[in-house]
């Protein structure tokens, strides 16, 4: 596996990430693994990134035109 310093991380950032992995009850590392994970890791499904931004929770409602429905097309020949 490979290692990572992080070098000039200021107090402020230090800090919170200690209460935060206080809070998940890990350790500082961990924590750290845990953010770096889910901040480079691609959503299972591309709709649900969607509705992070953009769904009904962020007061986007979209609607759909309505549509006709279509012949089936005949692959006979």
């Amino acid at each position: 596996m490979a290692n990572l310093s992080v070098r000039k991380l200021d107090d402020n950032t230090y800090e919170r990430l200690r209460v935060r992995a206080a809070q998940h009850g890990v350790s500082m590392e961990e924590e750290a693994r845990r953010i770096l994970k889910q901040a480079t890791s691609a959503p299972e499904r591309i709709g649900d990134l969607f509705l992070k931004y953009f769904g009904p929770a962020n007061g986007v409602v979209l609607e759909l035109p309505p549509r006709k429905p279509h012949e089936p097309v005949d692959l006979s020949q």
